[in-house]
């Protein structure tokens, strides 16, 4: 029961945290829009795109080896 309060208690300080970040300021980001004016801001955008997809696909890869393997070990024992 105290795990379970003490894990509360840190969900509650974690979200009123997260509030208070939302609560500032928020000026805007030059640098953003100085490479949206330039046109690099799509370059940024492939980037993270071609790296999401690596992740991935790498991820579906290693599930398909882990599968395998458990599929083996089972025909073995």
């Amino acid at each position: 029961m105290n795990k379970l309060f003490l894990r509360g208690l840190f969900l509650l300080a974690l979200l009123f945290s997260t509030a208070v970040s939302f609560a500032q300021d928020t000026n805007q980001v030059e640098m953003a829009d100085t490479m949206r004016a330039n046109g690099k801001i799509y370059v940024v955008v492939a980037v993270c795109l071609v790296i999401l997809i690596g992740l991935f696909l790498y991820m579906i890869r290693v599930d398909k080896k882990v599968s395998r393997l458990e599929k083996e070990s089972r025909q073995q024992g």
